[in-house]
C-alpha cells in the first residue's frame, strides 16, 4: 500500500516535467568580419534537448538545456576554402561540436510571454575549450507543445584558442570577434 502511494505521488511530480527536442525549423548564423568585408556562416545541423517544468501557476521553468551544433556543418558565403579554414580553426576533427549546457535553472518563466527577455548561464564549449556564459534570449511560446528561444551571443575567438581563420594566401584575415545568432525552437 504505502508503495502504491509513494508511485502515486512521484508520477504526479513528474507529470508536469517535458522532454523537448530541438525542432527543425532552427537557424543558427555566425556573423563575423574581415579586412575585406563581412561574412555569414550558417549552421546546417543543430540537434539538443531540454527539460520543460510546468508549474501550476503556469509558469514553467527550464533545466538541462544541451544544444548540439556539428563543425561539419558550418558552411560560409565565401565557399569551401573558408569552410575548410573554420574546421581547421575549430579544430573540428578533434571536436566536432559546439556545445552549449544550461547551468542550473531558469525558473517561473510566464506562460504566454511571448517576446519575454530571459537570461540564462551555460558552458559554452568550442574548438575544446568550456567557458561560462552568460546569454539573453527573446522566449516565444506556441502552447505547451512549442517553445522557441532568439538571440545572439558575441564570442572572441581568442577567448577559445582559436587563431582567426585566413584565406588567399592570408589576404583575407578575419576579425576575433563573431556573433552566433540563433533561433531555436524546442517541442
Amino acid at each position: 500500500m504505502l508503495s502504491g502511494i509513494a508511485i502515486a505521488f512521484l508520477s504526479a511530480a513528474v507529470a508536469d516535467k517535458n522532454i523537448y527536442t530541438v525542432a527543425s525549423d532552427y537557424v543558427v548564423t555566425i556573423h563575423g568580419t574581415s579586412n575585406l568585408h563581412a561574412w555569414d556562416e550558417k549552421v546546417q545541423k543543430v540537434s539538443g534537448n531540454g527539460t520543460i517544468n510546468w508549474n501550476k501557476d503556469g509558469s514553467f521553468d527550464l533545466s538541462g538545456i544541451s544544444i548540439k551544433m556539428d563543425v561539419h556543418s558550418i558552411k560560409s558565403d565565401m565557399g569551401s576554402v573558408m569552410d575548410n579554414n573554420t574546421y581547421k580553426a575549430l579544430k573540428a576533427d578533434a571536436h566536432p561540436q559546439i556545445v552549449f549546457t544550461l547551468l542550473g535553472q531558469a525558473k517561473s518563466i510566464l506562460a504566454n510571454a511571448n517576446n519575454k527577455i530571459i537570461t540564462v548561464n551555460g558552458n559554452l564549449s568550442i574548438a575544446g575549450v568550456t567557458r561560462f556564459v552568460e546569454m539573453k534570449a527573446k522566449v516565444n511560446m506556441q502552447g505547451k507543445s512549442k517553445l522557441i528561444f532568439e538571440g545572439s551571443q558575441p564570442i572572441s575567438m581568442s577567448d577559445y584558442g582559436i587563431s582567426a581563420p585566413t584565406a588567399l594566401f592570408g589576404t583575407l584575415k578575419t576579425g576575433n570577434d563573431i556573433t552566433i545568432n540563433f533561433k531555436v525552437s524546442f517541442q
